[in-house]
């Protein structure tokens, strides 16, 4: 991340509303283990973002090499097959953000200085772990609920990638702690598998999710 802008203006959001930065790394990029088309266009709208939240969290997809949803770890399975693991279904992922590796980095223009917290999850072997919030075998929880909710956050407003898998989950996850969750649709981007984008703007309308534009919720 680099450094912050000198003489940045003071945050507009409210005190209350946090935003999540999702899994904005080299591994989603364009080049990256599990690219996402047009993925770094998120870069410069979350750039735009981050100065008007007083309370920012990054989260990071932070692989063991030998994680259960790599399709390199299923001898004789193709990535984008799906499987069934003790958790239920489960889509084998190309080989990406790999703990300690440059695909896992986050991107060297996120500018974010002011965030409170990094949260690393998918570093279960042996479960996956889309959302922020819980893991894939919806038993196993990163402990973020528990920080905003400690931290007086009552509204999360969710940006990153990808909108039809983490970003998703992660806002459906917000939903059932009991948050507010925002959507900004130009800071995501998605990967879109056989419909999984429709169907994740489908569930998180029927969760309650509100799905906004970078500039309407700035107003500019």
């Amino acid at each position: 991340m680099t450094a912050p802008t000198p003489n940045a203006p003071p945050p507009t959001m409210p005190a209350h509303t946090a935003l999540l930065v999702i899994d904005v790394q080299y591994g989603f990029m364009p080049g990256g283990g599990l690219p996402v088309a047009d993925g770094d266009a998120v870069v410069p709208v979350i750039n735009r973002l981050v100065p008007h939240f007083a309370n920012v969290v990054i989260t990071q997809d932070w692989h063991p090499a030998d994680h259960i949803s790599f399709a390199a770890n299923h001898p004789g399975r193709q990535p984008f097959d799906t499987v069934t693991l003790p958790y239920g279904p489960q889509v084998l992922w190309p080989t990406h953000c790999v703990q300690g590796t440059r695909d896992a980095a986050l991107h060297d223009e996120l500018r974010a200085p002011h965030a409170q917290l990094v949260i690393r999850k998918g570093f279960h072997r042996d479960v996956d772990s889309y959302s922020t919030f819980t893991e894939a075998d919806r038993t196993t929880t990163t402990g973020l609920a528990a920080y905003l909710h400690a931290r007086g956050i009552t509204h999360v407003v969710l940006c990153g990638l990808a909108t039809d898998f983490c970003v998703a989950w992660s806002a459906l996850d917000a939903r059932a702690a009991g948050l507010h969750a925002t959507v900004v649709e130009d800071a995501c981007r998605a990967i879109e598998l056989n419909g999984s984008l429709a169907q994740a703007w489908a569930d998180m309308g029927a969760a309650g999710v509100v799905r906004t534009t970078s500039a309407a919720l700035l107003k500019i």
